[in-house]
């Protein structure tokens, strides 16, 4: 789920009354309308820098103070950071982030905005070689620490980073984390999506793929305005070959082989040391992925949170 649905969802939850509204009369309400939507580049305060790796470059923007503590950044499928965490951090309520943070996006190989087809001969980075081009970053910018916030693959990747470098994290965030190996029919659907990709560009299959990978069923009951400029960014702005390599990076993934100890006195189970806050929304599509993956975490350092999507009906008495 895109992270400004998130933020909106979370906001909402935060504002509603918890007694009945039947006998509350509304008075000298005024009505504020949010501003269009756009993923644009422009709309960005953030610099980009290019971090090289021995498995290419990386692309980083960098948002706020660089003296602040450290919040970095990974982003899912068909996403970059724009896409994927601009408008979370420009929503009203998480401008404290910007202000008490410095924000590392990091995006992965060949998938930044405007970004040129990868070479032929290109071979894309592994799921676990991808962890490690956070090495790189961590390095070119003299990170002593830092949070990471990741969503589907992002957050993957960032669980990945942090079971052989634990020092370096001081928590996780993580929106939609699968910890598990792709199944049968994540794999096949996977597989014909990078075909596609690569032969005919982006197809209304392909899309559609996505599309459910962000917003589940039913997306008529999403935002309207949301699953538009997600639609018609897919449509217009991924392109489609680094795409395909990215997605074929992630359906090859490996298990993160980690798990809970039974015996809560126990620590040296194989599972992730740091605090982490597993979320996912009500209507994705990997809730049961990251219940296991909740399954496999040390309850005492780790939360788990499911953020509903509330509904109210504005009705007029006659």
């Amino acid at each position: 789920m895109p992270t400004s649905g998130i933020a909106e969802e979370a906001a909402l939850l935060g504002t509603m009354p918890s007694d009945s509204m039947d006998d509350i009369e509304l008075k000298n309400i005024k009505l504020q309308f949010p501003h269009a939507r756009s993923m644009s580049r422009e709309d960005s305060n953030a610099q980009e820098e290019v971090v090289e790796t021995e498995r290419g470059n990386v692309v980083v923007a960098v948002q706020g103070n660089r003296s602040k503590p450290a919040i970095v950044t990974y982003h899912d499928l068909g996403l970059n950071y724009i896409s994927n965490f601009q408008a979370f951090f420009n929503y009203i309520d998480m401008r404290a982030l910007i202000e008490n943070f410095c924000i590392y996006h990091v995006n992965a190989p060949g998938q930044e905005e405007g970004a040129h087809t990868l070479p032929e001969d290109y071979i894309y980075p592994s799921m676990d070689e991808l962890a490690d081009q956070l090495n790189h970053v961590v390095l070119h910018f003299n990170l002593k620490h830092f949070i990471g916030f990741g969503v589907g693959v992002g957050a993957n990747i960032l669980c990945r980073y942090t079971l052989n470098h634990p020092e370096m994290v001081s928590a996780l965030c993580l929106i939609n984390c699968v910890s598990t190996q792709p199944g049968w029919i994540e794999w096949g659907y996977q597989k014909l999506n990078t075909r596609h990709l690569r032969s005919k560009g982006m197809t209304e299959g392909v899309l559609d793929y996505l599309m459910w990978h962000h917003f589940g069923r039913n997306t008529e009951d999403r935002s309207r305005d949301l699953v538009q400029v997600y639609k018609s960014y897919f449509e217009r702005n991924v392109n489609p070959t680094n795409l395909a390599l990215f997605i074929d990076s992630y359906v090859k993934r490996t298990d993160l082989n980690i798990h809970r100890d039974p015996d809560p006195t126990k620590k040296n189970a194989a599972t992730l040391k740091v605090p982490v806050i597993n979320i996912t929304g009500a209507s994705s599509p990997h809730v049961d992925d990251t219940v296991t993956f909740n399954g496999r975490l040390d309850p005492t350092n780790s939360s788990w949170m499911k953020v509903m999507l509330v509904k109210y009906v504005r009705s007029q008495s006659s």
